[in-house]
């Protein structure tokens, strides 16, 4: 427990997890008024990106039909896109054998164009290292996540950056 304010009491766990939840939606925010610190790729660039047909890594792809990024995941693969789950946790996903690290998925597989993240903000800056240490061209947030550290890393590694924007989405834009 760490002290609040200087004050010397101790900082509960829930008003730790309070904060940490305050600045996530400080950094959605911020995205969403341009001050996030860094470009961001618009509707009209997404869908630039997206007309490539680039091969997409799932981070956090669910093998739980009721999670977003299983939705997504075959969404994404029934309008022909090439993905490739990454879940340390399964070996599966919706028919595709998945992968424990983006590193070992792109091994397996050959590289990626785009990561796709389904994680909390505090898990993504990990994420956008593992996408430049990859050679990723574009680190993306899904939905209602936003990690300006996540983004700067990426941004400053040459790799484009999307946050808040779900891929299936974008995608099936016309």
């Amino acid at each position: 427990m760490s002290s609040v304010d200087g004050l010397g009491s101790p900082e509960s766990d829930s008003a730790a997890r309070r904060r940490e939840r305050e600045q996530w939606t400080v950094d959605l925010l911020d995205l969403e008024a341009g001050r996030i610190g860094f470009p961001v790729l618009d509707r009209a660039a997404i869908k630039a990106l997206l007309a490539t047909r680039p091969r997409i890594a799932i981070v956090g792809a669910s093998p739980n039909p009721m999670r977003p990024s299983h939705g997504v995941l075959q969404d994404l693969a029934g309008l022909g896109y090439d993905v490739v789950p990454v879940n340390p946790s399964v070996t599966e996903v919706a028919g595709l054998q998945c992968y424990p690290s983006l590193r070992e998925a792109v091994e397996a597989t050959g590289p990626v164009e785009i990561v796709d993240v389904f994680r909390l903000p505090p898990a993504c800056p990990t994420h956008a290292r593992e996408a430049v240490e990859v050679g990723a061209g574009c680190l993306w947030l899904q939905l209602g996540i936003a990690s300006r550290e996540a983004g700067r890393i990426a941004h400053e590694a040459g790799l484009a950056v999307v946050m808040n924007r779900c891929l299936a989405v974008e995608a099936m834009r016309p």
